[in-house]
């Protein structure tokens, strides 16, 4: 009898720290969702190279990608408008830059003849492109209307 009432209390002992670790578990689950809650509203423009262009547009619903190269002016222009509208679009719209001096076979892969190019992919399909540094407003405009974000 000793040994059985000493044996239910380590049972209990165990279901006690069994039901606490689930607690601190599902805490600290918590904690790592706020984390990357956060993290995705802020946003940010991701470079994306011939290696990981695939699992970029497949794995985020809406993409915009922006196919520049370091030597065109316009380029550098439409760079702020992109850092802005990753801001914007935070948690719904991922955004990339894609060097085409050094993505050769993407470029070709796209037709992609003059640069800045914005290609917009959803759930992995291409659905749109912008030609040509346009100012954010309409750049913005075409993102909502292209992804349904009214």
């Amino acid at each position: 009898m000793p040994g059985s009432l000493a044996l239910n209390e380590q049972r209990r002992y165990n279901e006690n720290m069994d039901d606490e670790l689930a607690l601190l578990r599902e805490k600290r689950k918590k904690e790592l969702e706020e984390t990357m809650k956060h993290e995705k509203k802020t946003g940010s423009v991701e470079n994306v190279d011939e290696m990981h262009f695939q699992q970029f547009v497949g794995t985020n619903d809406y993409a915009v990608i922006d196919f520049w190269a370091e030597w065109c002016g316009p380029c550098r222009r439409i760079a702020p408008i992109m850092d802005e509208l990753s801001i914007e679009f935070a948690g719904k719209v991922a955004f990339g830059k894609c060097n085409t001096d050094d993505n050769q076979r993407l470029a070709m892969q796209f037709n992609i003849d003059a640069i800045p190019a914005m290609m917009l992919f959803s759930k992995g399909q291409l659905v749109d492109r912008i030609i040509g540094a346009y100012p954010k407003e309409a750049i913005r405009e075409k993102i909502i209307k292209k992804f349904g974000l009214d």
